[in-house]
């Protein structure tokens, strides 16, 4: 395989060195899956993207250190902006993917990336076992969507000082849980944190599907259309969504931090 560049983009900021950091590795063509997985964990961040340019658009794939993922919002976030980069988009505002959830479309803005992607509609359920023990939470509501479980809790406060027992939610049956608040902030509707052991992640720093599902069940909840998220993890990020019928526009910001070769 010939020597190929990468890039390391800070995804849902406008800033360096806060939201979430995903490389995105452009292809030509399509490797083995295994060297794809190794070099997602020689990465060792959330999401490694790596992208395929076709007749339609892209081919786009997603892998964290351990496993391929269905949809990754931030690291799709990430691979427009370094697509943009590379002049690739030429006049064309719309990139469009073709991905494992189906076709993405990301639209260049003036100030913002927004991404096209699949509403993810939750509803109530019983909590596994070992789920509320494990995140140290008084829960007010428990919902569930095809990839996550979601928990809401009383106050923002209580949310940003959940201290999860890692080692046990890992063995927890389910791939994340997305926790989520009210904001105390005027210009914030919603806040949350996303845990993932089990796919490799801790804690996400900013999880743009997870906002797929935060988008369904605050639109609900607010009788709103239009809200703005903080994901509270320790770099923090702010997602912008829209839900339009069965699909929800993720809005934010991107920064290319670094770039280099893979030689091998």
């Amino acid at each position: 395989m010939p020597d190929l560049r990468y890039f390391i983009v800070d995804a849902f900021t406008s800033r360096p060195f806060a939201g979430n950091p995903a490389a995105v590795v452009p292809l030509e063509s399509w490797p083995d899956k295994s060297w794809l997985q190794s070099v997602a964990m020689e990465m060792n961040l959330s999401e490694t993207a790596y992208f395929v340019r076709t007749a339609a658009g892209y081919d786009l794939r997603w892998f964290t250190p351990q496993v391929e993922v269905d949809l990754c919002g931030h690291a799709t976030l990430a691979t427009a902006k370094v697509i943009s980069h590379l002049g690739l988009a030429g006049d064309n505002a719309a990139i469009t993917y073709s991905s494992r959830s189906g076709p993405l479309v990301a639209r260049l803005r003036p100030d913002r990336i927004e991404l096209d992607f699949p509403r993810i509609r939750q509803e109530p359920a019983e909590s596994p076992p070992g789920l509320v023990e494990s995140l140290q939470a008084k829960p007010t509501y428990v919902g569930k969507n095809k990839f996550d479980y979601l928990l809401e809790v009383a106050s923002e406060s209580e949310l940003r000082s959940l201290a999860p027992d890692f080692q046990q939610l890992i063995r927890v049956n389910c791939r994340g849980v997305i926790v989520t608040a009210g904001s105390v902030d005027p210009a914030v509707d919603f806040v949350s944190r996303f845990f993932a052991p089990a796919a490799g992640i801790n804690e996400d720093p900013v999880t743009g599907s997870a906002h797929c599902c935060l988008a369904d069940y605050w639109g609900k909840k607010l009788g709103k259309s239009k809200m703005t998220g903080y994901q509270a993890s320790a770099r923090g990020g702010v997602v912008e969504v829209e839900t339009i019928g069965e699909r929800v526009i993720l809005g934010g910001q991107a920064v290319i931090v670094a770039q280099g070769e893979l030689l091998v």
